[in-house]
């Protein structure tokens, strides 16, 4: 309780300390909860592109996703390569045709595929938190599957009716949440995909291309023990006008962009921690300064050194844990209204984890502890004649 009735002796500066270090750790909070987010997309396509390899057309400017019509016949090709076990053709495509994948996170897919085309070989599981997932005998209908974020989004469920692109499609399925790609994906059966990409490429249809010939990009399953890479540089070399991306193609381009990303808003967050850190060191030098007489005293009748670092190093650390957990709170506070914000639109822009949160907490009270740490020094070091003595 002494501890605190020193800290409330000063109210204000006290005060504003503890506002800085609040400061500090909402933005790390913040921050850290977005660096989360993306980390969690990243980490969902790697495991996604791992023990695969995705072809599209060699004119598909983006990066891992097959936008640009091509031969379903490609596919066959594929599948003639030494060390290709199953090549699987599908069609992806996006949901709004007008949305030009600027913003924050994923945009909305439509991917269309055969239900168990892929042999039981593909190793990124998904599991219906209600209803089914498609199957085989799917084909030929307009039956969908929404990713979690989607069903929030348009606030559908098993049963209802989903519009997408002019047509309805019944919705007989909801995945589990999986904080990747599949969340904003409605998966539909692959001769649905094709009608739908179709549409989008009336070219095609002139020149006597049907819908059931088109895919957008084939998904190459190799056979056990081939080297993924190498295989992937075959399909190039054996198969004209294609392109591959592999999972260490994904993680070079990815992974190294995400990882300077998170640099800078960690570091910005950092920053406001400095600041707040300086503020402590402010407050406890000026303790230092006005408590100069009573750190004499207590000198003199015994106190050692030692105690009087451990009094206001643990009296900063108290101004670094009010701080901390204030700084939490509102970090919170902030993730949950940014999330709740974007629900309907299906953008989630934050990710707090208990570990975020503790790891916070505990950084606000070794920062103030540590800062501190040098005036509780410098006042150990008082003479304790020449501290009685000041005024």
């Amino acid at each position: 309780m002494r501890l605190v009735r020193n800290l409330i002796r000063r109210k204000l500066r006290t005060s504003l300390t503890i506002i800085g270090i609040s400061v500090g750790i909402w933005a790390l909070v913040v921050m850290s909860s977005m660096a989360n987010k993306i980390d969690s997309l990243v980490d969902g396509g790697s495991t996604y592109f791992e023990g695969k390899i995705i072809v599209s057309d060699a004119s598909n400017p983006a990066f891992g996703l097959g936008f640009t019509p091509m031969p379903i016949s490609v596919s066959d090709r594929i599948a003639e390569v030494p060390g290709v076990a199953v090549a699987v053709p599908e069609v992806q495509l996006l949901l709004d045709p007008d949305d030009t994948g600027a913003g924050f996170g994923l945009p909305d897919f439509i991917v269309g595929s055969v239900a168990g085309a892929d042999q039981g070989r593909e190793t990124f599981v998904l599991s219906a938190s209600r209803g089914r997932l498609l199957v085989e005998e799917d084909e030929g209908t307009d039956v969908v599957v929404l990713g979690a974020d989607l069903a929030r989004k348009f606030d559908r469920s098993v049963g209802d009716k989903l519009e997408m692109r002019g047509r309805d499609f019944e919705i007989v399925g909801l995945l589990e949440p999986t904080l990747t790609a599949p969340d904003t994906t409605a998966m539909v059966p692959l001769s649905a995909a094709q009608s739908l990409l179709s549409m989008d490429a009336p070219i095609l249809a002139r020149q006597g291309i049907g819908a059931d010939q088109l895919a957008s990009q084939v998904v190459v399953f190799p056979d056990a023990g081939v080297e993924v890479d190498a295989l992937a540089k075959a399909i190039e070399e054996g198969v004209e006008q294609v392109q591959t991306i592999t999972g260490d193609d994904f993680d070079e381009a990815i992974g190294s962009a995400v990882a300077i990303f998170n640099a800078i808003i960690l570091g910005v967050a950092l920053i406001s921690l400095v600041v707040g850190g300086l503020s402590v060191i402010n407050t406890m030098a000026m303790s230092v300064a006005e408590r100069t007489r009573e750190i004499g005293i207590k000198r003199s009748i015994g106190a050692s050194r030692g105690r009087i670092v451990q009094e206001l190093v643990i009296e900063s650390s108290l101004i670094g844990l009010t701080g901390g957990v204030i700084g939490v709170v509102l970090g919170a506070v902030v993730v949950f209204i940014g999330n709740e914000a974007g629900r309907s639109s299906g953008t989630i822009l934050f990710q707090l984890t208990a570990g975020t949160a503790l790891f916070a907490l505990v950084f606000a009270i070794v920062l103030g502890a540590l800062a501190g740490l040098v005036p509780a020094w410098t006042a150990s070091r008082l003479d304790p004649v020449e501290a009685l003595r000041y005024e």
